[in-house]
């Protein structure tokens, strides 16, 4: 029975411990995202968060359509002048920055105006990276407002001055479970803040202009 009643605490504790790290960073990115192009400050640089274009069962994925719209709003309406995209890229039939670079083109994105960052494996690499290796100390952040929070969360703590863009939200049936998951993704996000985890990998720095 003591067993049992410290099994319960420990459970009780951690599920505070998700709870509270979440309205933490919620709380924390609330200054910082903005819905509209009229409101969001100009930056240089916008960061398009990865996603894959297709979900399992063969459909357009809305997380990816939602961004890839926010991005062109964002350029359309001169608050950025560079599209950075990062993703994974891991394997041969899977490239997330080029299927974004692609559809940004077909909507009329001039190539030169697209980079890509092939190694954003996780958020935490997008967004370190985008300052190693593209030399942004300054960052407009794109994807849900969801994934911005944490985003921006990363971005402050390895001194990053971000803000961010909310593109349009997914009600599909995998909401329920993007958004149990992202719990876990924020504790790991802070656990990586104490440890001060540095991306999968760095490398050569390129130029932005």
């Amino acid at each position: 029975m003591k067993k049992l009643k410290i099994l319960l605490l420990l459970t009780a504790f951690m599920l505070f411990g998700l709870v509270l790290t979440n309205e933490l960073m919620s709380f924390q990115a609330r200054h910082y995202i903005y819905d509209t192009t009229e409101a969001i400050p100009k930056n240089k640089v916008g960061l398009i968060l990865g996603a894959g274009k297709y979900t399992q069962s063969g459909h357009i994925n809305s997380y990816y359509q939602f961004r890839l719209d926010a991005a062109v709003e964002l350029y359309k309406a001169g608050k950025i002048e560079f599209i950075l995209i990062s993703g994974d890229n891991g394997r041969t039939t899977y490239d997330e920055p080029t299927t974004f670079k692609t559809d940004l083109i077909a909507r009329g994105i001039p190539e030169n105006k697209i980079f890509l960052d092939y190694a954003g494996f996780r958020t935490l690499d997008s967004v370190v990276r985008s300052k190693e290796i593209f030399g942004q100390d300054s960052i407009t952040i794109i994807s849900q407002q969801f994934h911005n929070e944490r985003a921006i969360y990363l971005a402050k703590n390895y001194g990053i001055n971000a803000i961010a863009y909310n593109a349009k939200d997914s009600y599909n049936h995998q909401r329920s479970k993007t958004r149990f998951r992202e719990y876990f993704a924020r504790a790991k996000a802070s656990i990586d803040v104490i440890c001060n985890v540095e991306p999968k990998f760095l490398g050569k720095k390129i130029e932005i202009k």
